[in-house]
């Protein structure tokens, strides 16, 4: 009998765990190349999880000015967002990783305008680099 309710637990922990797994979906941007890296976004249960998104085009290139990166950043997370049925008014916490504290106030100019309120949690970090060429890479979670 032990045997039998070990092999039950078992299987309702497989079951369980299986569930779990199904419910998450990749969500990618249309026109958007698969990375086998990292996903655009993972839709669990509701939430989205947004990757960092830089301030660059298709073809990798960073505008001329912070702002017009700042605002290709945020148009980046914004597909994705619209790809999952959301929008910034969705979002509930933001990371914003800077390669310079001096442009926290032009970073925060753009973003104060495009997030609507309440305004998301958020969190803003220097960092000494970023893996592109790129001066802002922003993620963001979202819940409907």
């Amino acid at each position: 009998m032990r045997k039998a309710s070990i092999a039950i637990v078992a299987l309702i922990a497989l079951c369980a765990s299986l569930a779990l797994v199904a419910d998450k979906r990749v969500v990618r941007p249309k026109g958007a190349q698969p990375n086998a890296g990292w996903s655009h976004g993972l839709l669990v249960d509701g939430t989205l999880y947004v990757s960092g998104m830089a301030g660059e085009d298709a073809a990798g290139k960073i505008p001329a000015t912070f702002d017009a990166e700042m605002k290709l950043a945020l148009s980046n997370i914004s597909a994705v967002l619209n790809e999952a049925g959301m929008s910034f008014a969705d979002v509930v916490s933001v990371q914003v990783y800077l390669t310079n504290a001096s442009l926290f106030d032009a970073m925060n100019t753009v973003y104060k305008a495009t997030l609507p309120d309440p305004k998301p949690t958020r969190t803003t970090v220097i960092v000494s680099r970023l893996v592109g060429p790129g001066h802002v890479e922003i993620t963001v979670t979202a819940r409907k």
